[in-house]
């Protein structure tokens, strides 16, 4: 299932940012919890809704947003 199949964002729904669509769980909260060290198992069983597809469409989300995002150097002034 596409990442956007999965992936919400919604102004009226935690301020617009990503969520597992459905839910109010955002894809920062899953990637914060599995950069701290917690598995998928342990996700799973703190957000029973959520699917090992949900978790593995956060991560593609993450990796496509990053994949776009543009660095822009700006001199500093003198």
């Amino acid at each position: 299932m596409p990442t956007q199949d999965r992936i919400e964002i919604n102004p009226r729904v935690m301020l617009g940012k990503p969520v597992i669509r459905g839910t109010r769980v955002t894809v920062e909260l899953i990637l914060r919890k599995l950069g701290e060290g917690a598995t998928h198992q342990d996700l799973l069983e703190a957000y029973p809704h959520l699917t090992e597809h949900d978790l593995q469409a956060a991560i593609t989300f993450a990796a496509d947003t990053l994949a776009h995002e543009e660095t822009v150097l700006v001199e500093p002034q003198r």
